[in-house]
């Protein structure tokens, strides 16, 4: 299994730059790239930050898919 994500659409719909979420969840802007590539799977905690500071549930941002 491996983790989609929804983080570059609901992060434009609260009109924020990666710049903007890393500061807010306190990772660098790298590691927001990564995440929303799905190179980089966040820890529960950094998915739990994510969810807060967007206002959305940690399952309306991420979610198991069979592998290819």
């Amino acid at each position: 299994m491996k983790l989609a994500n929804r983080l570059k659409e609901i992060r434009s719909k609260n009109d924020l730059t990666q710049e903007e979420l890393a500061d807010a969840v306190e990772v660098t802007r790298q590691t927001i790239i990564a995440i929303e590539k799905g190179k980089f799977g966040p820890t529960v905690g950094l998915a739990l930050a994510l969810a807060r500071v967007l206002k959305v549930s940690v399952e309306d941002l991420f979610w198991l898919v069979p592998d290819d």
